[in-house]
């Protein structure tokens, strides 16, 4: 049983590190877009989301767009990894063989959002810090120095703050994860299930795939929206003006509304239907074929 579980495990981890590279590529661009939105304040504010896209395309494609992709690349095929692996061990512990509910899902998920944690926060926070630096107009960045790359960004934040500059936003972000991993798998098993009751999805499963992830993604992001906002002007903050969520929150607030928590909103969305329609219909398959590969060497 123990060299099965390992198995099982080994496989949810490959899957999901090829899903997740995938996805970051994917949708890195809306990110960029989405924390730029997020972290622009005051007389530096984007009037929406085609002038933050057109001032981001201004800086080229790999100074803009893609500005810190090579850190989260990288990493997020572990932080995938981690998820997926976690979410497909805690699924099996849950259920024990029987099919599993919805509540049993949705633990497995709060489970992997948890656990992906340890690796997730230090990579947004060098990720939403090179990403807010972006100048807008000539305005001042979320920082008063301007990182080269990631390696320089996470050499600073190591030497001015040790292991709790790359843990800053902790709190906000699993606040943000722990549930919406949760949310989302659910949603993903419910639509994914619906399309194969109704007949909709196709014999290889790549339609619920694509539509389940997509709309899953899409969702959860919706609903967490305020969070991830909070998220990320905390973490792309390396002067300390925020003492924690609930500072940042207010001052936000105060300052900008309550529409601020949800600035990113429309680019957060169209972002999510491709990066998890992408993320799920290549772990899925990747998962099927080293499934195939091992009960091929069995026989």
């Amino acid at each position: 049983m123990e060299a099965h579980g390992s198995t099982n495990l080994l496989r949810d981890f490959l899957a999901g590190a090829v899903g997740g590279a995938s996805g970051i590529v994917v949708g890195y661009p809306f990110d960029t877009t989405k924390v730029q939105l997020q972290t622009q304040e005051g007389g530096s504010r984007y009037k929406g989301t085609l002038e933050a896209m057109a001032s981001i395309k201004h800086h080229g494609w790999i100074r803009g767009f893609f500005r810190g992709l090579s850190y989260p690349l990288w990493t997020y095929a572990g932080v995938n990894a981690v998820i997926f692996g976690v979410y497909g061990t805690a699924l099996r512990h849950l259920t024990h063989d029987r099919p599993p509910g919805m509540l049993d899902v949705y633990l497995a998920g709060c489970a992997a959002g948890a656990a992906q944690l340890v690796i997730a926060c230090p990579v947004d926070v060098i990720k939403c810090t090179l990403q807010a630096q972006i100048p807008h107009q000539g305005a001042t960045t979320a920082s008063g120095r301007y990182y080269s790359g990631p390696g320089d960004c996470l050499r600073a934040v190591w030497r001015q703050e040790k292991l709790a500059g790359l843990y800053r936003g902790l709190t906000s972000q699993s606040l943000r994860d722990v549930p919406s991993y949760g949310l989302y798998l659910v949603c993903y098993e419910a639509i994914s299930s619906a399309l194969h009751r109704k007949g909709w999805a196709d014999s290889h499963g790549v339609i619920a795939d694509v539509i389940g992830g997509g709309l899953a993604g899409t969702i959860s992001w919706f609903i967490v929206m305020p969070i991830d906002v909070i998220k990320s002007r905390v973490q792309s903050d390396t002067e300390g003006r925020y003492r924690g969520f609930v500072h940042c929150a207010s001052v936000a607030v105060r300052q900008e509304g309550v529409s601020v928590l949800y600035r990113g909103t429309l680019v957060t969305c169209l972002r999510g239907f491709p990066v998890n329609a992408v993320t799920f219909l290549i772990y899925t398959k990747t998962l099927k074929y080293l499934n195939r590969s091992d009960e091929a060497k069995s026989i």
